[in-house]
């Protein structure tokens, strides 16, 4: 399986967790995950995700050094959402989004109707 991860955003806590809890209820997205951090770091977002390749049956090693290759690669963006998140204030998350590629393929293919 292959993987990727991106910050898709910053989003009040509230409105995140509302996301959460629909996603929940409409399994149409099964293997995209959406996370939530406090914090701009690798370390926060790697803490936050912990219980989602065991719930998908993912490859922890996989994911892990999917995460690590955004973060090394993509520096210019990182700073930008950190600012963001500063910018945004402590009622608000710095949202990644973690997927199968298939998945995440299928998602967006059901959001264009295509499916």
């Amino acid at each position: 399986m292959k993987y990727t991860f991106d910050i898709v955003g910053v989003s009040p806590i509230l409105d995140f967790f509302s996301h959460q809890q629909q996603s929940q209820e409409n399994r149409q997205s099964e293997g995209v995950e959406y996370l939530g951090s406090h914090k701009c770091t690798l370390d926060a977002f790697l803490e936050t995700m912990e219980p989602v390749p065991s719930k998908w049956g993912w490859n922890m090693d996989e994911v892990v050094d999917t995460v690590v290759q955004f973060w090394i690669n993509n520096s210019e963006s990182i700073s930008y959402w950190k600012s963001r998140l500063t910018d945004a204030g402590k009622d608000n998350l710095l949202v990644a989004r973690v997927a199968d590629i298939k998945a995440l393929k299928s998602e967006f293919n059901y959001l264009l109707g295509e499916g």
